[in-house]
């Protein structure tokens, strides 16, 4: 155990128990008596207020007012704190002042050294965000909370291509983030079945008297993945799609997250992938728009012909606007 770690251990056990002897720290540790001293005599020269106690009651104990100190921090934690902090923030989690208050209260407990450290290792890291949470991180914080409490929500919900909201109640069962997006998953009143919410899409909220009970060993995370491969796979027509073009943009397309799993071949300058009838016409049309002469259509012909009938449709669209 590095001499670091170990102090910080002797710290957090002392900070949990009343007293402790350095015969007790050792077999806790797995370290030896002599190390459980070396280190609490380097805690005292650090200022740790460690008092000793001899005699057949005696042992180790912290100054009643040390105890409730906040928790010592290794480099590498500190770090990770803070790298994670910026990676929530930047994805739009709603307990952004909680997180940077708890972030102060480690900065403020901390040395002059351990700040310049923790510095070095956030000034070369930022995160880019690519959509603007901040309009529904109160809706976000509300939900979390009635995912916590098992409190019911009635939120207006506006359907995709709607402009009004539609009343209904629900108890959220877990959040998600995903593809810069947050979705509550949540047992729906109105249909009464266990439903997907794009939280952007939720125009007002309250919270109800109504109380639930989440189901035991609910996964919002393995929900959430059942509903996307059901939405993109209720087929059991295959296609076989064969693209060619340039290296990046096919490993671009490799790697998508509609495209990856379908992958069955990849060679240098083409990709092929077996894709259900119903996602060929519908998703991946538009997915190959966005990459215009850097992809080649080989096959099947259906592809190309809808390719044709979509750049048409958008060509229309915008000749006919004002």
């Amino acid at each position: 155990m590095a001499k670091s770690d170990g102090m910080l251990a002797i710290v957090w056990l002392l900070r949990s128990r009343e007293r402790m002897t350095a015969q007790e720290l050792a077999e806790n540790l797995e370290i030896s008596v002599r190390s459980v001293y070396r280190y609490v005599d380097a805690l005292c020269a650090s200022g740790v207020p460690i008092i000793a106690e001899a005699g057949h009651a005696g042992g180790y104990r912290l100054l009643p007012e040390y105890r409730g100190s906040p928790l010592f921090f290794s480099a590498e934690e500190r770090t990770a704190l803070a790298h994670s902090a910026l990676f929530a923030q930047k994805a739009g989690y709603p307990f952004t002042d909680a997180m940077t208050g708890a972030l102060r209260k480690i900065q403020y407990h901390s040395t002059q050294e351990q700040m310049e450290d923790l510095a070095l290792h956030t000034v070369g890291l930022d995160v880019m965000p690519t959509a603007d949470h901040s309009a529904y991180a109160g809706v976000i914080a509300c939900l979390e909370r009635a995912v916590a409490y098992g409190q019911t929500v009635k939120i207006a919900y506006r359907k995709a291509r709607e402009d009004h909201g539609v009343s209904r109640e629900i108890d959220p069962y877990g959040l998600i983030h995903w593809r810069e997006r947050w979705y509550v998953i949540a047992r729906c009143h109105l249909r009464q079945d266990v439903r997907t919410f794009r939280i952007d899409r939720i125009r007002d909220f309250a919270v109800t008297d109504a109380r639930f009970e989440r189901p035991r060993d609910f996964s919002a995370s393995a929900f959430f993945t059942s509903r996307q491969i059901a939405a993109t796979a209720d087929s059991d027509v295959l296609t076989h799609v064969l693209l060619a073009g340039d290296d990046d943009a096919l490993d671009d397309l490799g790697r998508h997250w509609l495209l990856g799993s379908r992958l069955v071949e990849k060679s240098q300058r083409e990709v092929s992938f077996l894709v259900e009838e119903r996602v060929l016409m519908s998703y991946v049309p538009h997915l190959l728009l966005a990459y215009g002469r850097s992809v080649r259509i080989r096959a099947p012909d259906a592809l190309k012909r809808r390719m044709i009938e979509l750049t048409a449709e958008l060509f229309a669209y915008y000749q006919g606007l004002p």
